[in-house]
């Protein structure tokens, strides 16, 4: 969190939405929409420091056991790679900090049950 404030520093008035700094980081993912099929894209250029701090926090979060980051790592990577997965991870980070930053609220653990039981409320039965 201290990397990540030192490269956006604790004023988030330069950041309107949690989309802005995550395009400014270079994670926000591309779109490319032709003929109603969605393609994939690179992520965007942007802040190469913090960029690469978020990978190493997204292989961080991958390892640990029990959370919800290392839950999404998992449900991703079988169907994205390894390294999408690990951006994607690096972006929910990023988006969570901008919140707790803007905010002024604590870290709270979601757990691993959390997309399980998302889920359940979107699947039909």
């Amino acid at each position: 969190m201290v990397g990540i404030i030192a490269e956006i520093s604790p004023n988030m008035s330069n950041f309107p939405t949690h989309k802005h700094i995550a395009s400014w980081a270079g994670v926000s993912p591309g779109s490319n929409e032709s003929a109603g099929k969605n393609k994939n894209e690179r992520i965007t250029y942007g802040n190469k420091y913090l960029r690469s701090l978020l990978v190493e926090l997204g292989w961080a979060a991958s390892r640990t056991k029990h959370t919800y980051l290392s839950l999404k790592y998992t449900s991703l990577v079988g169907r994205r790679g390894k390294k999408r997965a690990i951006i994607t991870v690096g972006h929910k980070i990023l988006t969570a900090s901008y919140f707790f930053i803007k905010n002024k609220n604590a870290f709270d653990e979601l757990g691993e049950d959390y997309l399980n039981n998302f889920r359940k409320d979107k699947l039909i039965l």
